[in-house]
């Protein structure tokens, strides 16, 4: 190698390293920076469910401990796989983040063989609510109890209905669970599936009496029970619960294995981001975790508060993965 080839060899390497370096040290600085501009929130189901909800009133008040506004952004369809998928394939600098939910993070990825992301493909910032999950038909229906409207579903194969927020939610699982546990033959075709985009529209069916019944999140039902609009006939909490104080729990019904049906949400980023700004996000997130109107809120739309850390909500989301992992199986509800 003569001295020219030398020193070409040379610069170019000097060159690679000066760019290598300036990248970390913008890398660095836009990590110190952090947030810099407004933050979006993607909900992926429709307004009114219990996304749509969670992720409004996360946004009232994560502001004020990361000094810039966060703006929800409902990007809906395919039963919350859209807008997850979207989150999932943006740019990893945490203004893009996701109000990631049960349906859409763990049971669609147990059920649907096809999804862009598998469960865990995503950067889990905080699981931040439980949603307690209640059965009810309209209070035009009927049926005053679970059993009367198992009773009707029996005598009735294939003729009654229940909505859902898409195929592959939590809500489309539950059912025939629940009809599994009860003795209802061929829980998969006892009832009519009524897919809908998002808990609010599937709620919003029921009240209506377009369908004879819904298992969703007590937060996307709270309203509808206290104007008494939609009876209650069962709840999966351990204890009665204050947003249906009248819906015996699935244990007084002797069903505690309905148990494993508990909605939740969470804030989730892309895969791949700066464990600096990961670390900010968290620890904002731990703030709100004691912000009474966040608190206050939360509690009024019939959720339980529970902002859990780093290392929780990952066990916690990987235990709710394998649950819906075994149903589907059990329940011979996979989609290839």
């Amino acid at each position: 190698m003569n001295s020219t080839t030398k020193f070409v060899s040379s610069l170019a390497a000097s060159a690679t390293a000066f760019a290598f370096m300036s990248v970390v040290s913008l890398s660095a600085a836009t990590a110190a920076e952090y947030p810099s501009k407004p933050i979006t929130l993607v909900a992926p189901y429709g307004a009114g469910g219990a996304s749509d909800m969670a992720s409004r009133t996360m946004a009232s008040v994560l502001p004020s401990y990361l000094n810039q506004p966060v703006m929800v952004v409902n990007r809906t369809g395919a039963g919350g796989i859209t807008g997850s998928a979207s989150v999932n394939k943006s740019k990893p600098d945490g203004y893009t983040l996701l109000l990631a939910r049960i349906g859409s993070q763990t049971v669609s990825p147990a059920m649907r063989a096809n999804i862009p992301y598998k469960y865990d493909d995503f950067t889990m910032l905080a699981v931040i609510e439980l949603n307690p999950v209640i059965c009810a038909t309209a209070s035009s229906k009927p049926y005053k109890t679970l059993k009367e409207f198992i009773d009707a579903v029996k005598a009735n194969p294939g003729k009654l209905s229940f909505s859902s927020a898409g195929v592959g939610s939590m809500l489309h699982v539950a059912v025939p669970l629940i009809l599994k546990l009860t003795g209802v033959k061929n829980p998969k075709e006892a009832m009519n599936h009524v897919p809908y985009k998002g808990g609010g529209n599937a709620a919003t069916a029921a009240v209506g009496g377009h369908v004879d019944l819904i298992c969703t999140n007590s937060s996307a039902l709270a309203g509808h029970i206290a104007g008494g609009k939609l009876r209650p006939l069962v709840i999966t909490t351990k204890k009665r619960h204050a947003v249906a104080p009248n819906a015996p729990t699935a244990r007084e019904l002797g069903y505690p294995e309905l148990e494993v049906l508990v909605g939740w949400s969470g804030i989730y980023g892309p895969p791949g981001m700066d464990p600096k700004v990961v670390a900010k996000l968290r620890a904002a997130l731990q703030k709100v975790k004691k912000d009474k109107a966040w608190n206050k809120f939360t509690k009024a739309l019939g959720s339980v508060p529970n902002i859990l850390d780093g290392p929780a909500t990952k066990k916690f989301v990987d235990q709710q993965f394998n649950v819906f992992n075994n149903l589907v199986t059990e329940l011979d509800m996979r989609i290839e």
